[in-house]
């Protein structure tokens, strides 16, 4: 268990892309990883794209940035919702500048994009969202997982594999 004591939390919305919490969700606790299911705080349950279920364990606002060792960011449509919530934001912004773990995989990276620090790093995001992450200052790579710092980004779910593992590597301080 190369990750046993790190605190993970995955970012969760309505429409959230269900193998891009799932996956990660159970990757990390196949680690030994505590992982957190973290919501707006406006339900408490949340159903993905194409219906799975899952349950918040709190609200952002409840989540202390000191106390975690990362947060990912999954794609779907629930980046969209997610980036309405200043204390969802806030939370990748205050890990990010703390020196966390942050990842993003797909439409994921419009949060990076509200949270303001995509400028001068190189990253990856649904094709869709290039544009946006260019304007964001980002320098986007058409890559399965870009790894820039404790920033890390993937394309689509057929990237997790690749996006897992660099997660992984980063939090157990390879």
């Amino acid at each position: 268990m190369s990750l046993e004591g790190k605190k993970v939390v995955i970012l969760v919305e309505d429409l959230y892309q269900d193998l891009e919490v799932w996956y990660p969700y159970m990757r990390l606790k196949e680690e030994g990883a505590t992982v957190y299911a973290v919501g707006s705080g406006r339900a408490k349950e949340f159903r993905g794209k194409y219906g799975y279920p899952i349950e918040a364990d709190l609200p952002a606002d409840r989540v202390n940035p000191d106390e975690i060792d990362g947060v990912i960011v999954p794609g779907g449509y629930a980046p969209d919702i997610i980036r309405r919530y200043p204390e969802m934001v806030g939370l990748v912004k205050k890990a990010y500048d703390q020196g966390k773990v942050v990842a993003a995989i797909c439409h994921g990276g419009w949060v990076l994009i509200s949270a303001g620090i995509l400028k001068g790093k190189r990253a990856t995001a649904f094709s869709a969202i290039k544009d946006d992450m260019v304007n964001a200052g980002a320098e986007f790579l058409d890559e399965e997982v870009v790894v820039d710092g404790r920033l890390i980004t993937s394309r689509k779910p057929e990237d997790l594999p690749a996006f897992m593992r660099e997660i992984i590597k980063a939090l157990s301080g390879v």
